[in-house]
């Protein structure tokens, strides 16, 4: 899969995580996201990339290996099993990944050195800090490099990881093209909408809201997204 990361960086830029998962909602698309309690070590984070799966089962190992099949702009997806009784990924594991190009990191469990990890500069998401690193070696599984799981969704390679302070977001990539636009779409108008609640057209007059609760008062089954089909409009519930 050809992924251009300047080209995607440069894209998500000027979107959010929101834009995007609202994109997914109205395309059909399933609306993966990390658990709200992940979250960038650093605020202010914003990352975009190819997922670049690792299992973690006790041993850094498993991040050096994915981090010499990486290509630059991926981002690294550890799944430890959303543990909070071990660190899995400190400092020196984000600067070889700055070293070698990666977009960022996604930790499904904790990080260790913030101090260090904020001074490096590249965004890293996880679910928090703790002091202790892994005191375990587990058996490592067979397909450590080619998946991994963050709360409910099992994402690789096939997958973007999209993430800034609303959180962490997956797409598929062969979708990400068509997503993007109707994300662009939909922050352009909702740009609009803004605008002109602030010259002082409310967003109540904007989408009709006097004429859906009077259609509400007389067919009660009426709901506002059907109201809002209706006459057009662009925001959902």
């Amino acid at each position: 899969m050809s992924i251009d990361p300047d080209g995607l960086t440069g894209r998500f830029a000027a979107l959010t995580t929101a834009h995007v998962a609202d994109a997914c909602l109205r395309a059909g698309v399933p609306v993966r996201c990390a658990p709200a309690e992940v979250r960038p070590v650093v605020a202010g984070g914003r990352l975009a990339g190819r997922v670049l799966p690792a299992r973690h089962a006790g041993s850094v190992d498993v991040f050096l290996e994915a981090i010499d099949r990486a290509a630059p702009g991926d981002v690294l997806v550890v799944d430890n099993a959303g543990r909070t009784d071990e660190a899995c990924v400190g400092d020196l594991v984000v600067l070889e990944a700055r070293a070698a190009g990666l977009a960022g990191l996604v930790v499904w469990g904790l990080h260790r050195d913030t101090g260090d990890i904020a001074a490096l500069g590249l965004p890293v998401f996880s679910l928090g800090a703790t002091p202790t690193g892994p005191q375990r070696l587990d058996p490592r599984p067979a397909d450590a490099l080619a998946a991994a799981r963050v709360g409910p969704w099992t994402v690789g390679p096939a997958d973007l990881a999209l993430a800034d302070a609303d959180g962490v977001l997956f797409v598929p990539a062969d979708r990400a093209g068509d997503l993007f636009a109707l994300a662009e779409s939909i922050r352009d108008t909702e740009r609009r909408q803004a605008d002109r609640i602030r010259a002082g057209e409310s967003l109540r007059a904007q989408v009709g809201f006097d004429a859906y609760l009077a259609g509400r008062a007389e067919h009660p089954g009426l709901t506002f997204r059907e109201h809002l089909r209706a006459v057009g409009g662009a925001i959902e519930e």
